[in-house]
């Protein structure tokens, strides 16, 4: 994910982008993401621009949604930083930013002068409908390409239940679920690689 880090030498799969590259993307991201960035997020970071793993993509995503502030403005601090130091945080920030900016501007001059019209209020409503709805795509998607174990899974259902149904403060879920989650994963991997060292013990 970084330069000169253990993940960069790992295979993963992940390229270091260009200043101008890192900034135009995140340029991308930001001007295509009515309703909330996060898929298209995920799209051009791991998928299109393989920047990232699905896994780099997630750890990173899941720091910046415990941070104060805007989970994907935080991913992008971190990923521009790991790629190109305080120059390429500022630069995936502003690129992030800049875009949305300028429409937010634009948007606002006009439901000022128009948002009294009959039509406008059911036009919001079916942008926003269209926004959650790529939300839960984009995290049931990720949830199949993490291949988590069925353990974790579930702790991400009972995030799901307590934010949606019983509206459980997001920061208590954190602080209550996320050292389950840490620990399930803990163990997970220390019997993955107990596995992996056994297997390789047995062969001739």
């Amino acid at each position: 994910m970084v330069e000169n880090s253990p993940q960069q030498g790992a295979g993963t799969g992940s390229r270091v982008p260009g200043k101008l590259e890192l900034f135009l993307g995140f340029a991308k991201i930001g001007a295509l993401g009515f309703g909330g960035v996060g898929p298209w997020a995920r799209h051009v970071i791991v998928e299109e621009r393989k920047w990232l793993s699905e896994r780099e993509y997630a750890s990173v995503l899941g720091m910046g949604q415990i941070l104060p502030g805007p989970n994907v403005g935080n991913a992008s601090v971190m990923i521009g930083r790991g790629f190109h130091g305080l120059t390429g945080a500022l630069l995936a920030t502003c690129g992030l930013y800049i875009g949305p900016l300028c429409i937010l501007i634009v948007l606002s001059l006009l439901y000022d002068a128009y948002g009294d019209l009959p039509r406008v209020a059911p036009f919001m409503e079916g942008v926003a409908a269209a926004a959650a709805g790529m939300v839960i795509g984009m995290a049931l998607k990720m949830g199949f390409n993490l291949k988590a174990p069925l353990q974790l899974v579930a702790v991400g259902l009972l995030a799901m239940l307590a934010a949606a149904w019983l509206r459980v403060p997001l920061p208590l879920i954190v602080v209550i679920l996320a050292p389950l989650g840490i620990w399930i994963s803990l163990r997970h991997a220390r019997v993955t690689q107990g596995e992996k060292a056994q297997g390789e013990r047995a062969k001739p």
